[in-house]
């Protein structure tokens, strides 16, 4: 069995004690290798793009980020005196967070159960933890019930078509792929190495459809260059 690292972690406790940025590579089955500059993921409120900003301002009672990372838009939050909850899968991440005072905990949001929230954020295209979009709909249901009645969950991601468009305009894809948004990544930094994980890019048209489909209303509240804000609710 393979030892996997946590980059993510890693790469957040290098940065946070030397301030030297290193980048996080992101390699992919089916494009070209990607970084994640790691200065990203320490962003204050200027550096974060009017799409983050507007999610923010739009989380209310007891909020519930997911995939926090660094947790630079929980500590947003708490700065606002909002009360929120972190949590990520990364080791180093959270202990991170926990130095900077945010209350945060290590744990799956597929394993988190028994706990209630007004506002549920998935931003940084956090809903693409889903995977796929066949598992869209388990996704969601699982958010809706985390949710006090009157929540919502706040996520953004990307149409990402543009990727298969020739330059006439049509579009190429691989007809052995359930939706062009499926994606398989794999995140390195340094000597660390994780898993193969799958993480979903969608257009917002099937996100409303998925949550049509399990009673949820969907609504965008930002839409701009492929990439999109939806509101949520019951």
């Amino acid at each position: 069995m393979e030892n996997y690292g946590d980059p993510i972690g890693k790469a957040i406790t290098d940065f946070s004690r030397s301030k030297r940025p290193d980048d996080i590579i992101v390699c992919s089955e089916i494009c070209e290798d990607d970084i994640i500059p790691i200065e990203v993921l320490f962003r204050n409120e200027d550096e974060m793009p009017e799409l983050e900003v507007l999610a923010l301002q739009n989380a209310t009672g007891k909020i519930l980020d997911v995939g926090a990372g660094a947790g630079t838009h929980a500590n947003y939050l708490q700065n606002m005196g909002k009360d929120v909850t972190a949590i990520d899968i990364s080791e180093g991440a959270v202990a991170f967070m926990q130095t900077q005072g945010l209350k945060s905990k290590k744990i799956n949001f597929f394993d988190l159960k028994d706990e209630k929230f007004d506002t549920i954020l998935m931003l940084m295209n956090g809903i693409g933890i889903a995977g796929t979009l066949s598992n869209l709909e388990n996704t969601l249901a699982h958010a809706k019930s985390l949710l006090n009645p009157g929540g919502k969950i706040l996520c953004d991601s990307s149409d990402i078509k543009y990727l298969y468009e020739d330059e006439d305009g049509s579009m190429w894809v691989n007809l052995n792929q359930e939706y062009y948004g499926n994606f398989r990544f794999q995140m390195k930094y340094k000597k660390e190495t994780g898993p193969w994980f799958d993480w979903l890019y969608v257009d917002f048209d099937s996100l409303f459809n998925a949550a049509k489909n399990i009673g949820l209303k969907a609504k965008r509240l930002y839409d701009e260059d492929d990439n999109f804000l939806a509101e949520i609710t019951n």
